[in-house]
């Protein structure tokens, strides 16, 4: 059953045409995945925010040089939405490593990959997928780097210009879906009426991919506020 308006969690979507006779509202590759996708996001709680569409580029290139990945990037870092969702692996890449390489930057912003059939791309127990993204996680840990010094930057000459920046938002505002697990873990047990530890419940999220916006596990006083909130 979803979940009603108010309770949906947000996400991102991703769309990949991979030539130029597939680009253009009307074409099927690209109505397709959208219906796809918010067919998925109605019936599993999910509010799809914003998309991101890559068009006319072949499942072959680098993820890491698609503009519309890229963007995608940019959004997620920015805006601290963690749920991404696209019609299905391919829509990265027909290539296991180039997939890889879109997740394991994603997996290393905190992010859950979800396909249009409800497959989470982030759980993984290949043993396999495993070791690429061990390998891949440097890579993903100098492009986290990267994004948040351009956000950085960018805040920077806002203030420069005396423009305004926004102020830090809430977990409950950036990431609703994380604190209502918290809240639910940290709630006393039926049976023995004891209550998970705070580094406990980080570690059970971190477990089910939620890590804190530096893709660490959140501390003991950022868990205090989300059940408290």
């Amino acid at each position: 059953m979803a979940r009603t308006n108010k309770s949906r969690v947000p996400a991102l979507a991703y769309l990949r045409t991979s030539s130029a006779a597939n680009v253009g509202n009307d074409r099927d590759s690209e109505k397709r995945q959208r219906q796809a996708i918010e067919a998925f996001a109605k019936h599993a709680g999910f509010d799809v925010v914003d998309w991101f569409y890559d068009a006319a580029v072949s499942g072959k290139d680098p993820i890491e040089g698609r503009p519309g990945f890229a963007a995608l990037l940019d959004r997620i870092v920015g805006n601290h939405v963690r749920v991404v969702i696209v019609e299905d692996a391919s829509r990265f890449a027909r290539h296991l490593m180039t997939q890889e390489a879109g997740v394991t930057l994603l997996v290393g912003l905190g992010v859950r990959v979800l396909t249009a059939a409800g497959d989470d791309l982030t759980d993984s127990d290949d043993e396999f997928r495993i070791a690429m993204r061990q390998i891949m996680g440097v890579f993903s840990q100098l492009e986290r780097t990267r994004l948040v010094k351009k956000l950085k930057a960018a805040r920077d000459r806002k203030r420069k210009d005396g423009r305004k920046v926004e102020g830090r938002k809430s977990h409950a505002e950036t990431r609703p879906e994380v604190v209502a697990e918290a809240k639910r873990l940290r709630r006393a047990s039926p049976k023995t009426g004891e209550r998970m530890s705070f580094r406990q419940i980080a570690q059970r999220l971190a477990k089910a991919g939620h890590l804190n916006e530096r893709g660490q596990l959140y501390n003991a006083k950022s868990i205090r506020s989300m059940v408290q909130s």
